[in-house]
């Protein structure tokens, strides 16, 4: 199969350094450029040292045109920035990871398709514009989804926490080890920038649903993984509730239900989510867990580069190597 060039702009940071070490070992992919400003004139393993011996790549601040696909690995605001100051021709389809797209925002000549592929496959196929959806909003949505594809979704109620490398590389006081270790705590409760982008979706399958997704986010005192808990009322009984969900991501690689229980290291390192589900009485509790880093951003970045390009869409994808 041909091989595609790509490109990313902004590869300093946690998602930009997942996506280089998933693109440098992609089958039919070739990382030609790394941008960064800050990091211009300096060879990739300066900023990612595991990288040494991996690429001769040095991070540059041009930005080269011959590629298939660009990746903007920006904070959040600056991709429509770097979009709007920048010439990118129409030809090169961009995966967006910040948030600047995925409430349906558009630039002229640019319409961003959201990259869930779960529900949004085939749109992804044919699109050319990408927005990535959000790390939470991803576990959160992929246990929800098929309670409101069955149009019984009502009000949840959904606590997740996470390691310390969703709040970016940058050093604050609640990502440094000192605070986090043997700590946990909430944040932005009630209040979360993913709580409009996963209504969205939700709604995107059952258009009725008026209630709200109740989230309380909390610091974890570990590196990398979400696990989500949503509480639901649901009538049916738990066989017919497992049924729903393994029909729903019957054919999808990445999404699976867990009859047996789950837990965190399961997905680390993995672009999979695992959905275990529990009832008592008319309550269901989902759990949802995914790598933040990587079914929570580069890896399902890769996944949504795969169907565009009409790859396999586990190409690149196979990664688990540890346990423990």
């Amino acid at each position: 199969m041909k091989k595609i060039n790509v490109g990313i702009i902004g590869g300093a940071g946690y998602t930009g350094g997942e996506t280089i070490r998933l693109l440098l070992n992609h089958p039919y992919a070739t990382l030609t450029f790394v941008h960064s400003r800050s990091n211009a004139g300096n060879p990739l393993h300066a900023t990612h040292p595991d990288l040494l011996g991996d690429t001769s790549l040095y991070f540059t601040d041009t930005i080269q045109e011959d590629v298939d696909v660009l990746f903007l690995c920006l904070g959040h605001g600056e991709s429509k920035k770097f979009l709007q100051d920048s010439p990118i021709p129409s030809s090169i389809k961009i995966i967006d990871l910040s948030q600047d797209f995925r409430l349906g925002e558009s630039l002229p000549g640019r319409n961003f398709i959201y990259g869930l592929p779960e529900i949004n496959r085939e749109q992804i196929k044919q699109a050319k514009n990408i927005a990535n959806p959000g790390c939470f909003a991803t576990a959160i949505e992929l246990g929800l989804l098929p309670l409101a594809n069955a149009g019984i979704l009502k009000e949840a109620y959904t606590t997740g926490i996470t390691g310390s490398t969703g709040a970016g590389q940058k050093l604050q006081e609640t990502t440094h080890f000192t605070w986090r270790a043997n700590n946990i705590s909430a944040y932005k409760t009630l209040t979360h920038q993913h709580i409009k982008e996963i209504n969205q979706t939700l709604r995107q399958l059952q258009p009725g649903f008026s209630g709200n997704v109740n989230f309380i986010p909390w610091r974890g005192d570990f590196a990398r993984g979400i696990y989500v808990s949503s509480c639901v009322t649901v009538d049916l009984p738990l066989d017919e509730i497992k049924k729903l969900y393994h029909n729903f991501y019957k054919g999808h690689l990445f999404t699976f239900v867990a009859d047996n229980g789950m837990d965190l290291k399961q997905v680390v390192n993995t672009n999979k989510c695992l959905i275990g589900l529990e009832k008592e009485e008319d309550k269901l509790v989902v759990h949802s867990a995914i790598d933040n880093l990587l079914k929570g951003a580069s890896g399902q970045a890769v996944q949504n580069m795969n169907l565009m390009c009409g790859f396999e869409e586990d190409a690149g994808l196979k990664l688990k190597s540890i346990v423990f």
